[in-house]
């Protein structure tokens, strides 16, 4: 396959403890970006140090629920460690997409690039119905 026919990457990152409408919502608008949408689940331990609570779902259960989500290509695990973003390496995005709700993951990754001498083009996505399909929130109903 030449360069001409390379499919443009686009990726977003998340813990996805459970699948709701305004993760499908984050993946059709990441869709739109690129041919082929590729998802990076957050592993177990950044997900506990991330939302200070262990996942309800293993990071291989949360891997399922997203690859069976509609226009996922692919799905990978991030790395172990916070902040290192060395999965980007394996997938060659070619923009990289952040939630309305990612700002700390949005300043923690252009930090990165900076440090790292990286660039990947990257698209802050527009909330759905922030203040009903928020995970936190879910839960207290």
């Amino acid at each position: 396959m030449g360069d001409m026919e390379k499919k443009k990457k686009a990726v977003v990152f998340g813990v996805f403890d459970g699948v709701h409408d305004g993760h499908r919502f984050l993946f059709s608008q990441a869709q739109r970006h690129g041919e082929e949408l590729i998802v990076i689940v957050s592993r177990d331990s950044s997900a506990e140090r991330l939302k200070r609570r262990k996942p309800k779902y293993s990071e291989k259960e949360r891997m399922n629920f997203v690859a069976a989500e509609n226009g996922v290509g692919r799905v990978f695990l991030g790395d172990e460690t916070l902040s290192t973003y060395g999965v980007l390496e394996k997938i060659c995005p070619d923009v990289v997409c952040f939630g309305y709700d990612q700002e700390t993951l949005e300043q923690d990754f252009l930090l990165w690039m900076l440090k790292n001498g990286e660039h990947y083009d990257c698209v802050r996505l527009e909330s759905f119905m922030p203040d009903a399909y928020h995970t936190s929130l879910l839960k207290s109903l």
